[in-house]
């Protein structure tokens, strides 16, 4: 992929996040009245920092919907960032890493859970909505994968490759997960099966990203990608929070790791490729 052909997707995607931010904007006039009706979900989620501030706060609904707009909002601000600050820099990573920033304005999606109360249209929908989510989420972790691997010296002539590879592998993992359309948690996330083989899948995956960065910056010889490493641990922390928080507690802390983890990684990746 040529410098012109990636800058052409860094617009395509500047252009679909600013739609999805219309959408949550449009959608949130809609869907404030009904969470109120949906105080009879009881199920919340379960991981270590949630199952602590659940002890401490009830769900509120509207501080789901704000953590998922900050995520589709953010996804628009950093797309723009990105475009301003790599469109003359020749990164074989930031492609990657911006389509995991993109990835989050998939996140409007979850705003079909209170639309599905308002109008009652067919669960199949509400499932397909889903299973394109998922998609999402894990084709953004997945990106990341790639990028740790540009990291190590990847030919850029074989981004499309590894873009097809990622797309097969994300559709491995996420098109045979059963999804229960009937069910879904307090942070607006469906329900779905073997919940602990996918977060093991998540976790192996993190630590190979991390591995990867840090391998590179022995290589390499560079702090920058250990750097690099941490700023996306960071990311993946707040992500985590603002996917599954359900209270108060969860917005400002997974604002300020995931804006901070995503600045912390592109400075230090502008860095090195300004040496170059």
């Amino acid at each position: 992929m040529t410098l012109s052909e990636r800058n052409t997707f860094f617009k395509i995607g500047i252009v679909f996040c600013a739609v999805c931010t219309f959408l949550i904007l449009a959608a949130s006039f809609f869907t404030m009245p009904a969470y109120s009706e949906m105080d009879e979900v009881s199920r919340r989620p379960s991981n270590f920092f949630h199952t602590l501030t659940n002890l401490l706060l009830e769900n509120n609904y509207f501080a789901v919907h704000v953590s998922l707009a900050v995520l589709v909002i953010f996804s628009l601000i950093g797309m723009l960032l990105i475009y301003h600050f790599f469109e003359r820099t020749s990164a074989p990573e930031i492609l990657y890493i911006a389509i995991f920033t993109i990835s989050f304005s998939f996140e409007v999606i979850r705003l079909i859970l209170p639309l599905h109360l308002i109008y009652n249209f067919p669960s199949v929908y509400v499932r397909f909505a889903s299973r394109v989510l998922f998609f999402a989420r894990y084709f953004g972790i997945f990106s990341l994968f790639a990028a740790s691997i540009c990291a190590v010296g990847i030919d850029m002539q074989k981004t499309r490759n590894v873009i097809f590879l990622l797309i097969i592998a994300t559709l491995s993992v996420t098109i045979s997960v059963p999804i229960d359309v009937l069910n879904w948690n307090t942070s607006m996330n469906m329900v779905n099966g073997f919940h602990s083989v996918y977060r093991l899948i998540e976790l192996a995956v993190f630590f190979t990203i991390m591995t990867g960065f840090f391998i590179t910056s022995n290589i390499r010889d560079t702090k920058e990608y250990a750097y690099i490493a941490i700023g996306i641990m960071l990311a993946l922390a707040g992500r985590n929070i603002l996917l599954n928080t359900d209270n108060w507690i969860g917005p400002l802390p997974g604002i300020f790791l995931l804006s901070f983890g995503t600045w912390f990684l592109c400075s230090k990746l502008h860095k090195i490729h300004l040496w170059l």
